[in-house]
């Protein structure tokens, strides 16, 4: 099975919802990536942590398939980040951010990571992000996720970062911001047209739309991607969220809707239509198990019969009929 090289933060999270408050929690994009991802694949963390990093957490990532080779420990505090949330779950409010050791972090592939086939970049510095890209040998798909900070800050760096990557995972806002286009459609043709051939746009309670470039190239030699629109240059699948009565704290849905989508691919070894398409929904899946509690409690219990059993679910949830059974039924 291929494995899923892993780079970005580890962190200790302190959030307050309206549904209740955790201290000192783990957290960190890298963290529910890999938590998420290696329910279907191996994953490799590059990441570093403070000398306050809890040995319980250390453990439970281990006990997870998750392979912390290329765990870094510094001399210093673990990063911290503390948030706040109304009763619009959709956007937090940052209260504070201590960078702490990840103000130093250069990551460093280990020898045994740098021929993984599959490359998540998560949201760190783009710079770093091609660094990474320079120590990896020969990825099969390099996907990416950036954030305001960035985009804002490093624009011109994220351009030439987006070159090297074939999958490009943001929320809509951060699309917008990225393309300076309102319209979700010309934002991801413009976003597209700099070097990604999949648009991965995060929708919170609203769902996930992805833009696929149609043409020759794809993502892998070996499979075609294209699905073209009819009248359309760019091939657009869609997919709501799923609807849960309780969400407690949507810290991290977005890496565990990644964690999802890239565990997918990895687990079969798959980069064509299909196989991305049904990535989508897996991302939907883990990124819907992971607001039902603090931290990362719910994926700790979570099993892979339950993940399998919301994938049908959302499989009923948006299945309906070709117009010719219709026709059949209506004329019956």
């Amino acid at each position: 099975m291929p494995s899923i090289l892993a780079v970005g933060s580890v962190a200790y999270d302190s959030v307050k919802t309206p549904f209740g408050e955790a201290e000192e929690v783990l957290g960190g994009s890298a963290t529910f990536f890999s938590v998420v991802a290696s329910f279907f694949s191996r994953v490799n963390l590059v990441a570093c942590v403070g000398e306050d990093f809890r040995r319980e957490d250390v453990e439970f990532l281990e006990s997870r398939n998750v392979d912390l080779t290329g765990l870094e420990y510094m001399k210093g505090r673990t990063f911290r980040w503390k948030g706040e949330y109304s009763y619009d779950l959709n956007e937090a409010h940052t209260l504070e951010t201590e960078l702490n050791v990840l103000s130093n972090f250069r990551p460093k592939i280990p020898k045994k990571y740098r021929d993984s086939e599959y490359v998540f970049l998560g949201n760190i510095d783009p710079t770093l992000q091609r660094e990474v890209l320079s120590q990896v040998l020969n990825p099969r798909l390099v996907a990416c996720d950036t954030m305001n900070y960035w985009i804002e800050g490093r624009f011109q760096s994220l351009i030439k970062t987006l070159k090297h990557v074939g999958i490009l995972i943001i929320n809509d806002a951060e699309a917008r911001q990225l393309a300076n286009e309102v319209n979700m459609v010309r934002a991801a043709r413009k976003i597209l047209g700099w070097g990604p051939r999949i648009l991965v746009i995060k929708r919170g309670e609203y769902g996930v739309l992805m833009f696929q470039v149609p043409g020759e190239q794809s993502l892998d030699h070996g499979s075609s991607l294209v699905v073209p629109v009819s009248g359309g240059d760019l091939t657009i699948f869609g997919a709501p969220a799923y609807p849960l009565e309780d969400v407690f704290d949507p810290t991290g849905a977005g890496d565990s809707f990644a964690g999802g989508f890239m565990g997918y691919l990895a687990g079969v070894n798959r980069v064509d239509t299909q196989a991305i398409r049904q990535a989508t929904i897996f991302g939907s899946v883990m990124a819907s198990f992971c607001v039902e509690k603090f931290s990362l409690d719910r994926l700790r219990e979570l099993t892979y019969t339950e993940i399998e059993l919301r994938y049908k679910e959302f499989r009923e949830m948006t299945r309906f009929e070709d117009i010719e059974e219709l026709d059949k039924v209506l004329s019956s």
